[in-house]
């Protein structure tokens, strides 16, 4: 058998970071968003008896791990064994140590036989080297997310999201449940009543307000990707329709309610500046020209609405969220590390951006920041250039960024979505954030990438 063991302390009590574990969404919070991992199903918590069928996909290679949890004992460890997988024989045990009152040393031992064939396949250097890159990250962004939940000193709340499957909305959920937060989920599909969904559908018109009633907030994220394709008249249609209407669904049934929610947090997006050149672009700017400045002001306008039965509305104009797991960045991905990747157009356009982790942070921010309302930028305060963006890019997964893409090309395959997305410059600056006290993890976006691809080392043991 061979051991890995990995340490980091933890500015937290012992049983704040234990409960952080014990709590739903910490497993979804851990795994690495540059995998393609998965939770094919659970039973149980935890404790002694649980169970969970993890699948893991990188290229054509599928491996399927499955573990059972044992040796449970509070605020001290537990230990997943694994009964299928591709390190042989293989128990993971968690250990919590105090150091003091206010830090926790968490140890990770791992022994583990002879891996299973094709597992090099599935690392990108060796086995220890993959086990060190996830293990710095999960410390990093354990100790970033019970920071956050730290600085909230109020109840728990009852949040409800739409989209909450989605990019954002999961990775929110998650924040959520772990910081001691019920989510309920406003979904279209049957709702599942023992998780407390809400149906609605914004396509019919209908909803199910009633049970929004008594809520502390409502984040809307739901609504059909910009990004999705190119804009033909019926795409703008439905796009309009799924941002519009479905928030004004949504508000009317808020404004309905006896005891309508505190806090409503509605997605829109930069697309609300339009092509701005290297202005800087603060929330007190106007709307541009175009289809997306057009779409985001109506947008923000059904959203507001809801200030009428004495809701605060937070609007977050949202640009280029980065994180391999979805977005702008997941779609980069495969060419840059093809080596094929490199600046779109003239590479002079501003890229406002925002590290999907201070993302998730950010909506929880408005949710217990009273003081925030109305339109809120969600980007870094450092946009970057184009052909910067893409060189970084490039250095963090040590591929060369030698191939760009011409503006005609990039009309000629996306059309009046390329360039209003891909060629259009917005240099968006996030004052209100900044000036609500609310502080960027990731300001920079080497940071950012290294963070999100799993290159980062933060101080650990």
């Amino acid at each position: 058998m061979k051991a890995f063991i990995h340490e980091a302390e933890l500015p937290f009590p012992v049983r704040r970071v234990w409960e952080w574990h014990m709590r739903p969404g910490a497993l979804e919070r851990l795994l690495p968003p540059w995998e393609d991992a998965r939770i094919v199903s659970r039973r149980g918590g935890i404790d002694d008896g649980g169970r969970i069928h993890l699948r893991v996909r990188r290229g054509p290679i599928r491996v399927d791990i499955r573990v059972r949890h044992t040796d449970f004992e509070p605020e001290r460890h537990f230990a997943d064994e694994q009964s299928s997988g591709p390190l042989g024989p293989c128990v993971h045990r968690h250990e919590f140590e105090p150091r003091g009152t206010d830090a926790c040393l968490v140890r990770d031992r791992i022994e583990y036989g002879r891996p299973e064939r094709g597992i090099r396949a599935l690392a990108s250097s060796t086995i220890e080297g993959e086990m060190k890159r996830y293990f710095r990250f999960r410390a990093r962004r354990i100790g970033h997310d019970l920071a956050r939940h730290s600085a909230y000193d109020g109840p728990p709340l009852r949040v409800a999201v739409t989209g909450s499957g989605g990019f954002i909305g999961s990775a929110l959920s998650h924040f959520l449940t772990t910081g001691g937060h019920e989510v309920v989920p406003i979904v279209r599909t049957p709702p599942d009543r023992e998780r407390g969904e809400v149906h609605w559908d914004p396509s019919g018109g209908r909803i199910e307000g009633e049970r929004l009633d008594g809520l502390d907030a409502v984040v809307h994220l739901a609504g059909e990707s910009i990004s999705g394709g190119r804009w033909t008249p019926a795409r703008k249609r439905e796009i309009w329709r799924s941002r519009v209407e479905g928030t004004r669904l949504l508000v009317g049934a808020l404004n309905q309610l006896r005891d309508p929610p505190r806090t409503l947090v509605s997605a829109s997006a930069i697309g609300y500046y339009g092509d701005r050149g290297s202005e800087r672009l603060a929330e007190g700017s106007g709307p541009g020209v175009g289809f997306l400045p057009d779409l985001c002001r109506e947008w923000e306008a059904e959203a507001l609405k809801a200030r009428s039965s004495g809701t605060r509305v937070v609007a977050l104009r949202t640009g280029l969220v980065l994180s391999p797991a979805g977005g702008a960045l997941g779609t980069m991905l495969l060419p840059f590390k093809l080596g094929v990747g490199g600046r779109l157009g003239s590479g002079r356009q501003f890229v406002s951006w925002i590290d999907h982790d201070d993302m998730v942070a950010l909506v929880h921010h408005a949710l217990v920041t009273p003081s925030l309302g109305g339109p809120v930028n969600a980007t870094s305060p450092y946009p970057v250039a184009n052909a910067t963006f893409t060189t970084r890019l490039g250095r963090a997964l040590r591929r060369p960024t030698l191939l760009p893409v011409p503006s005609l090309g990039v009309r000629g395959v996306l059309g009046e979505m390329g360039r209003a997305l891909l060629l259009e410059s917005a240099r968006v600056l996030p004052d209100a954030a900044l000036e609500s006290g609310f502080r960027f993890e990731f300001g920079g976006v080497d940071e950012s990438l290294a963070h999100q691809l799993g290159r980062a080392t933060p101080p650990d043991r």
